[in-house]
C-alpha cells in the first residue's frame, strides 16, 4: 500500500512594500520555541523579527526577537519541522507593516536601521 501525501501549492507570501528594491542575506532560522501547527508543522512566518547575532557570526541561527536585538525580518515561511532550516533574512529594504505577523516595537524598528517599515 503506498502513502499519498497532499501537496498544496499556494503563492509565495511577499512582505515588501517596494519588491525591486532589497537586501537579503542567508540564514538558518532556529526551530527553538517554535510551536507545531495543526498540521504538524513548525513554520517561522515570512515577516517575523529576527535576531540572535547572526549578522557577526553566520554560524549563529536566527531566532525571533522583537526589540532592541532586531537583525532582520525573515523573507520567507520558513519550515524548521526538523530542525533549523536555511532561510532568508531582509536586512535593507522597505517593508509593508500589514504584511507582517507581527508589527515591530518601536526597539526593533531603531536597531533595523536599513529597514522603512510602511503602511
Amino acid at each position: 500500500m503506498s502513502k499519498f501525501v497532499e501537496t498544496k501549492y499556494t503563492n509565495k507570501k511577499e512582505i515588501l512594500k517596494f519588491p525591486d528594491h532589497y537586501v537579503n542575506l542567508s540564514i538558518t532560522v532556529s526551530d527553538v520555541g517554535v510551536t507545531a501547527n495543526s498540521e504538524g508543522k513548525k513554520i517561522v512566518p515570512a515577516g517575523t523579527i529576527l535576531g540572535g547575532g547572526f549578522l557577526l557570526n553566520e554560524s549563529i541561527k536566527a531566532v525571533k526577537t522583537n526589540d532592541a536585538s532586531a537583525e532582520g525580518v525573515l523573507f520567507n515561511d520558513t519550515d524548521v519541522t526538523h530542525g533549523p532550516a536555511p532561510g532568508a533574512a531582509l536586512i535593507h529594504g522597505f517593508v509593508a507593516l500589514d504584511k507582517l505577523p507581527e508589527h515591530p516595537t518601536a526597539d526593533a524598528i531603531t536597531a533595523l536601521k536599513q529597514i522603512t517599515f510602511l503602511k
